[in-house]
């Protein structure tokens, strides 16, 4: 029998055997690009051909509204604030949960993927039942004059809640993968915990961090489902701009709504860039990881020289 297996092993195969007919690969490569043009590039052309359908003007008069000018920099605000405070979270929660040992860490690992298993409406719906004015804390907020809920606070909540597990998700392999002999050896040569972390885990998962947090402002900017459920939809106060959106479209404001819609369009754009940019350098880096875990090569003594 090994002698039969070691004869099959040794005979050349076909380029036939392996390789699917042409009729296949043609039929494959056909429908995923109809599915790319029907889903993703008409609907990208319908926004922006709307949006223009009665000229450039008219585009550019759909901004000078202070309502949807509030609601583009209600959203900047927002992002502002939730992707960083996920940036802190995520390089916590990764750096515990792949360095360290400890109990409950499954817990912190379900945890974080929580938001992804809860629809957006319900972990809204949480807020308002925690922060509303019938809410847990309602009573207690409303004696101290704090809103959170229709207001920027709970908005602000909603969002984090729902990114918060797409730096930490981006992160946890990154470290998982690069292992702690690194960081045990930093150790062994008197750096502190800051100077570990700064010289050593940082750029060795940078590119990990970076596809994190575009990720976390793609969603951030467009989520919908929990701050419509916590803003209250007031216009020109809680409205982001796909509440702006919605409330367009309903009033049958087509120029306006697509026209603000082309902004979230644009900037799916941009973020799609530079997705396309951070997946290229972590495809280099897998492809050579010895010559990109160390930048210049340099030993990790001099790293802490400075």
């Amino acid at each position: 029998m090994a002698a039969i297996i070691s004869r099959l092993s040794s005979r050349p195969t076909s380029r036939k055997a392996v390789s699917d007919p042409p009729w296949l690969r043609f039929l494959l490569l056909t429908a995923g690009i109809s599915f790319i043009v029907i889903l993703l590039l008409v609907p990208l052309a319908a926004v922006f051909t709307e949006a223009l359908r009665r000229g450039f003007g008219a585009y550019l008069q759909a901004f000078n509204d202070p309502d949807a000018r509030h609601a583009i920099s209600l959203t900047l605000i927002v992002t502002v604030i939730s992707v960083p405070l996920n940036i802190v979270f995520g390089l916590a929660a990764s750096w515990a949960i792949t360095k360290h040992d400890f109990k409950g860490k499954s817990l912190l690992i379900t945890l974080i993927d929580l938001p992804f298993s809860v629809s957006p409406v319900i972990s809204g719906l949480i807020f308002v039942l925690l922060f509303g004015a019938q809410g847990w804390m309602g009573p207690w907020l409303s004696a101290h004059n704090l809103q959170v809920i229709f207001a920027v606070p709970g908005i602000v909540l909603a969002t984090v809640f729902v990114t918060f597990p797409f730096v930490a998700r981006e992160l946890i392999p990154a470290m998982q993968a690069d292992g702690r002999d690194e960081e045990q050896a930093a150790y062994l040569l008197g750096a502190n915990g800051w100077q570990i972390f700064r010289h050593v885990t940082l750029p060795n998962v940078r590119w990990a961090l970076l596809y994190g947090v575009l990720l976390c402002n793609a969603r951030a900017m467009g989520e919908f489902g929990a701050v419509s459920v916590v803003s209250g939809h007031i216009r020109g106060l809680t409205n982001t701009i796909p509440l702006h959106v919605e409330i367009l479209y309903n009033e049958y404001n087509f120029v306006g709504a697509f026209a603000m819609a082309s902004v979230l369009a644009l900037l799916a754009l941009i973020t799609l860039a530079g997705k396309s940019f951070v997946e290229w350098q972590m495809a280099r880096r897998s492809e050579a990881p010895e010559r990109e875990r160390v930048p210049d090569n340099t030993p990790i003594h001099k790293r802490f020289e400075t």
